[in-house]
């Protein structure tokens, strides 16, 4: 019974999802935005157990000494002030709530975003590699693309790379992204499908499918 009923529960959920797209009416509507209602209470809950999971992580690293637990307490500290001036003060621009966002999170983030920079180099230089056809079509055309993306590009005569760019990335670009799109929402249909009938079960603890 500790899987059949979650089992039911998400099958009646999900057809009713599924079906309420094909059945224009009031009632179907009414009861669709109150399960949305149920879905954004149920995330609040869930943002509280991941809450307790942080603080639970973190406080038993720090009882235990384990490696980079200095971290842990710089986290915990980060939280707690955030959080008293977030509750206790107003959160409008000019506070110190933004003062701190602004002065401490976003230069982190663009710190953490500029390291990224040199691993995404070092990971394109061991890719990019001239091995196959493939791999020499996708390194000129990155070669291309980064060319037509800085000012360098306007000095070489008689070739317009900012263009060239702009057609590759409107173009192969997005006919890529869009076939990538079409398999990820396949591959969504088919995992949801398995999970409405009871077929997949890893998220129930059921150690995988049926």
């Amino acid at each position: 019974m500790r899987l059949q009923i979650p089992i039911a529960i998400g099958f009646v959920a999900g057809m009713f999802m599924f079906v309420q797209f094909f059945i224009p009416h009031q009632m179907i509507k009414a009861s669709f935005e109150d399960a949305l209602d149920w879905a954004i209470i149920i995330g609040a809950f869930a943002l509280v157990l991941g809450l307790g999971s942080l603080f639970r992580t973190h406080i038993d690293k720090i009882r235990h000494r384990r490696e980079g637990f200095s971290y842990s307490f710089v986290t915990l500290i980060s939280f707690a002030v955030m959080f008293f001036f977030g509750i206790f003060y107003k959160t409008a621009p000019h506070t110190t709530f933004d003062w701190l966002f602004m002065n401490v999170q976003v230069p982190l983030e663009a710190t953490m975003f500029s390291l990224l920079a040199f691993f995404i180099a070092s990971a394109a230089y061991r890719t990019f590699r001239a091995r196959s056809v493939e791999a020499t079509l996708l390194l000129s055309v990155a070669i291309i693309v980064m060319l037509g993306r800085v000012p360098i590009s306007d000095k070489i005569p008689y070739l317009n790379l900012h263009e060239i760019t702009e057609w590759l990335m409107m173009v192969p670009t997005v006919a890529a992204k869009r076939g990538i799109l079409l398999g990820v929402a396949l591959g969504a249909v088919a995992t949801s499908l398995r999970i409405i009938l009871g077929l997949e079960r890893s998220h129930l603890g059921g150690g995988g499918g049926g």
